[in-house]
């Protein structure tokens, strides 16, 4: 059975290699976030079709079966057992055989989000467990609810450890995200580190990584401002930047530049936020230069640099012919005196 190495979207089988579902990180204060929360939900699964397997995983509803979540929530202190339930629904007329595991979630180097496999799952995907077993089979057109616990070890740092629940059957993998936060003092901190600019004219992009340094996670934003020797240009006002940045993690992401202008040196300052206090900067320097140009400048210097060497050989093999023609122990010849005439003074007596 292959591991989850992939992206994965709630509901979606994993040859759509589509991510986790994003969602902010709730309030400081332990409460579930909004029905309405920016997140993909299982119930809002397309249908199964012909070449897709007609089962899906989602959190059981709320009180009443009316309150739809897009995933789990739980909190609690350390050395505390949470519980919560999931819900596999199969669709079709065939049964099908679910196998069950907890994954830590993480991060990718590009910003999207994933699970580990199990043997790298060591933090909150190995405190997930399942009372019923991890094998479920689902009959034809039915609903099975499975409780599962997370049993919080009594050392566990406060702060937020993402994990998930992972359903597997025949190579096809679905991640439900369990948003989990250990009580106790959080951190709300980032740095800005490695920034650089990127291609040329119009497609220049400003390069730099976030390094999440606290224990909760982030929804950063980002500002550039600019600065050029000849005043200020065109930068990116602040907006939200796409990534659910995890606690621990580093990232490194790209942002287009239209602004760039064409001939200048430019002092860019990059200024990310997040909630909760979080603010960092970084400034690099960079010359705006014409591809024309910058072409031409260069050639130039590599026929500069050519043409020095050689004319330095030039000099030294003439030298080199005039003293073979001089015979050796030759003195310069002396200097040929004349007497200086007398000179007739005028108004003089004979």
């Amino acid at each position: 059975m292959p591991v989850l190495h992939t992206l994965l979207r709630l509901g979606v089988p994993l040859l759509a290699a589509a991510a986790l579902p994003t969602v902010p990180a709730p309030p400081a204060a332990v409460a579930p976030p909004a029905a309405g929360a920016a997140a993909v939900s299982a119930s809002a699964a397309p249908a199964a079709s012909a070449e897709e397997p007609g089962w899906r995983a989602e959190p059981v509803s709320g009180s009443g079966g009316s309150a739809v979540r897009p995933y789990f929530y739980l909190a609690g202190p350390p050395g505390t057992v949470l519980e919560d339930r999931l819900a596999l629904v199969n669709t079709t007329g065939q049964e099908h055989t679910v196998t069950l595991r907890g994954a830590d979630a993480h991060n990718t180097a590009g910003g999207a989000l994933a699970v580990r496999p199990a043997r790298e799952s060591t933090d909150a995907g190995s405190w997930i467990s399942f009372g019923a077993g991890t094998t479920v089979k689902l009959p034809p057109r039915t609903r099975a609810v499975v409780p599962f616990t997370v049993t919080v070890p009594p050392a566990s740092p406060p702060g937020d450890h993402p994990a998930a629940v992972v359903a597997t059957e025949a190579g096809r993998e679905v991640g439900v995200r369990v948003h989990l936060r250990v009580s106790g003092p959080t951190l709300a901190a980032l740095t800005v580190e490695d920034v650089a600019v990127r291609g040329r004219g119009a497609g220049r992009v400003v390069s730099y990584t976030l390094v999440n340094r606290g224990n909760v996670t982030l929804a950063p934003r980002l500002a550039i401002r600019a600065e050029g020797r000849f005043g200020e240009v065109a930068g990116r006002a602040p907006r939200a930047v796409p990534v659910e940045l995890l606690p621990g993690r580093r990232v490194t992401l790209t942002e287009p530049w239209p602004g760039a202008p064409v001939l200048d040196r430019v002092e860019l300052t990059l200024t990310v936020t997040a909630p909760g206090g979080a603010r960092a900067t970084a400034a690099a320097s960079v010359w705006c230069l014409p591809w024309g140009i910058t072409g031409r400048t260069g050639a130039g210097l590599l026929a500069l640099g050519g043409a020095i060497p050689a004319a330095l050989v030039l000099v030294r093999i003439r030298r080199s012919r005039r003293a073979r023609r001089e015979p050796a122990g030759a003195s310069a010849p002396a200097p040929v005196r004349t007497p200086a005439p007398d000179h007739e003074l005028t108004g003089a007596s004979r």
